[in-house]
């Protein structure tokens, strides 16, 4: 990989290349540059990894190199084609046949066996359920659950079910492969075989980029892009959110950039076990705070949050809860309230 731009591939050697791509969010009060000026080339055979915190631009490269965004300023090619200027079949058609995206969360039916969740995709494009199955099993069998292949998703552990979820994208033979976070919801444990079996997809002619904020990938990645984060108005106002219920503000393992102070009403905090159930941590009443861990550190949420009654919390920055709560209370807050 190179970082400046390079020839975009000839004779079927397809490169992904970005060359000073821009793509930057406007909202209300604020702009985020959250791609600014990036270039790189990708050759078959490598795998890349995007490291860095919430709100760097890793998830952002990710999807311009899907072509499901379009950067304001530069190029993203793969091959001999410009990203850029695809028509809304073309990115279907690009999407379907020569990109393999890999998710936080698997997406996987609970009751559906691994073999008709692998098929998912392949059934998408218009193959029989019967030949999509005869297609994926080799590719279960390749990933080591060749002895579930009718065991129901929910029945796997959380690193069979990605490997069923990399099994789905393999059995589409695609070329660029790209995984968000995709160690996100495993122990350590999990992690390790997953990450070794996304090293082992960047063998042959396949492109892999993989974003995650996870250091133990360092060593599998024939090379790192260490992103920051994208620069935005310090000015940002306070987000009030007002949930029913049962409703989620947010999940385990999820990357946030608010933290909350509980206004009204009572939130569930949870964290999901290995085996599917939850334990409760806290019930957070007003005048809590909750999600501090996460957005200090830069780090994915360690619990999930849900509201216990019709609740009210309000979102803060990093810098704007830091002001609030008062230089001697960062302290305090981390020993007390690691929680999500």
């Amino acid at each position: 990989m190179s970082s400046g731009a390079g020839g975009a591939g000839d004779s079927g050697i397809r490169t992904l290349e970005l060359e000073k791509v821009v793509k930057h969010y406007r909202g209300a009060t604020e702009e985020v540059r959250a791609v600014d000026g990036v270039s790189m080339t990708i050759a078959e055979g490598e795998m890349v990894s995007l490291l860095g915190p919430s709100g760097s631009g890793k998830t952002t490269l990710l999807l311009l190199m899907a072509a499901l965004l379009q950067a304001e300023e530069g190029v993203v090619r793969y091959g001999q084609r410009d990203l850029t200027s695809l028509s809304e079949s073309e990115v279907s058609g690009y999407l379907m046949h020569e990109v393999g995206f890999i998710f936080q969360r698997t997406h996987l039916w609970s009751r559906s066996s691994a073999v008709r969740n692998a098929a998912e995709k392949l059934v998408a494009t218009g193959i029989g359920v019967r030949d999509a199955r005869e297609r994926v099993a080799p590719w279960l069998e390749q990933v080591g659950l060749g002895d579930r292949l009718e065991s129901p998703a929910g029945e796997l552990s959380g690193g069979e079910r990605q490997r069923v979820a990399i099994a789905r994208v393999l059995a589409c033979e695609p070329r660029l492969i790209l995984a968000d976070e995709p160690t996100a919801h495993l122990d350590f444990i999990q992690v390790e075989e997953v990450l070794r079996l996304i090293r082992s997809l960047a063998d042959g002619e396949r492109v892999v980029v993989v974003a995650t904020h996870d250091s133990r990938i360092l060593p599998m990645a024939d090379h790192v892009v260490e992103l920051a984060p994208a620069l935005a108005s310090t000015n940002r106002p306070p987000e009030t959110v007002r949930l029913s219920a049962g409703e989620v503000l947010f999940e385990q393992c999820t990357m946030g950039d608010l933290i909350y102070i509980v206004s009204e009403g009572e939130f569930d905090i949870v964290r999901e076990l290995a085996d599917g159930g939850e334990e409760l941590v806290k019930v957070a009443g007003r005048g809590d705070y909750f999600g501090e861990i996460g957005v200090l550190f830069h780090m994915p949420r360690s619990a999930t949050v849900r509201a216990r009654t019709d609740a009210t919390a309000v979102g803060y920055t990093a810098q704007a809860f830091r002001e609030r709560l008062g230089a001697t209370g960062i302290s305090e807050l981390i020993g007390q309230h690691a929680l999500a």
